[in-house]
């Protein structure tokens, strides 16, 4: 028996580039003191009043099946979020929340693809951009940016490849690039959007770890609410990623049709963890603050450690969870210095390659261990790329 071209195809029978990564969770395994910088996972926990949170509604009873929308009061508070930081309109009946914003970006492109419809994306990338829009059916089609101009897509890169397009993703603060979209680049990306008649799928799972400039979202541009759809995540923001809440924005009527398809496939959210991230949200800014700030911090201390180091350039680091390293002086490419100071240092790093082609020569670091394993590795890091153009 066969199985359908759909699934078959969802990585082309590769890796998507992550050899690095499960090369060195093996290493770790076996008991190796491996450095892991590879995956944007926190190195803090769920603070314990969410978990006590989510504890006490399961143990009041609430472990049942729960409404498919989201529960009410979940999704106004997300809706309030919403509104109070963007100043677009919004309300509970444009919001659908959805396990994780993994769930939440396969849902807003089965939602407004096609099967064959060309789906447009922003490379570098999510590493599950590719894989997400040919699960939907779709023809992924990337569109490289340029390291040259840190990453900001430009206005001749989006119209070489809008024509006959369906939708576009866009995803800032970025990951894996860490860089913030400019507003020059948020406005631009908008007029070609409303010029193809694109639908726009904004990924802004980071937009509160912004370290410099500001997060902008393209549903405040004029005339973009009626054909944008947001992707939310309890995960970056509230060091929430095993509990699985994300959500949508979205015209409401497109939100009526997501319950549609959320009713066939995941059937929402269990209501004891809705119940923690709504107890979340209701902590306000200084939770999100608290999660946030350990990565501006370690932004700083990177930046420090990697002065004056010519084997190496960085990427402006806006925002996120990351830095991205422009390896290419060494010669080597991402895989390659990957692989080799993973052997040599016991580091692992994310290939840029892993992200697309753009990124090539790249490697993306995560910083997600304790600041002074963290300073030591990205020392050695540095010391390791000096030695081979030396």
């Amino acid at each position: 028996m066969k199985l359908s071209n759909r699934i078959t195809n969802i990585t082309k029978g590769g890796s998507d580039g992550w050899d690095v990564f499960y090369k060195a969770r093996a290493m770790k395994d076996a008991g190796e003191d491996v450095i892991e910088l590879t995956i944007g996972e926190h190195d803090i926990k769920t603070e314990e009043p969410i978990l006590t949170a989510m504890y006490d509604s399961a143990m009041a009873g609430n472990t049942g099946y729960a409404i498919v929308p989201g529960m009410q009061p979940l999704r106004e508070a997300i809706a309030t979020r919403v509104q109070t930081r963007t100043g677009v309109e919004t309300s509970f009946e444009n919001i659908i929340v959805t396990p994780g914003g993994q769930a939440a970006l396969f849902a807003t492109h089965t939602a407004v693809l096609n099967p064959g419809d060309t789906a447009l994306y922003l490379d570098p990338y999510y590493a599950t951009y590719p894989g997400t829009l040919r699960a939907a059916g779709a023809i992924d089609l990337p569109i490289q940016t340029s390291p040259e101009n840190d990453f900001q897509p430009t206005r001749a890169e989006l119209e070489a490849h809008a024509k006959g397009a369906r939708s576009l993703l866009m995803n800032s603060p970025n990951n894996p690039s860490g860089v913030v979209y400019s507003r020059e680049t948020i406005e631009m990306i908008c007029d070609v959007v409303r010029a193809n008649d694109l639908w726009l799928i904004s990924d802004e799972v980071y937009d509160t770890q912004v370290w410099t400039g500001e997060h902008l979202t393209p549903r405040a541009q004029p005339h973009m609410a009626e054909r944008t759809l947001v992707v939310g995540s309890m995960s970056k923001s509230h060091a929430m990623t095993g509990s699985r809440v994300g959500w949508i924005v979205a015209p409401k009527d497109v939100i009526t049709k997501l319950i549609d398809l959320s009713t066939c496939t995941t059937y929402g959210v269990p209501g004891f963890i809705q119940a923690a991230a709504l107890f979340a949200l209701e902590q306000g800014d200084p939770l999100e603050k608290r999660v946030g700030e350990v990565f501006r911090r370690r932004r700083a201390l990177a930046q420090e450690a990697l002065k004056g180091v010519n084997a190496l350039h960085t990427v402006p680091s806006s925002g996120a969870m990351y830095l991205m390293l422009d390896i290419r002086a060494t010669g080597l490419s991402g895989e390659d210095f990957a692989l080799a100071l993973l052997e040599a240092e016991m580091i692992a790093v994310m290939p840029g390659e892993s992200f697309g082609k753009a990124a090539a020569g790249h490697i993306r670091v995560a910083m997600t261990v304790e600041d002074s394993r963290f300073v030591d590795a990205l020392k050695r890091l540095a010391t390791f790329a000096q030695s081979k153009i030396t």
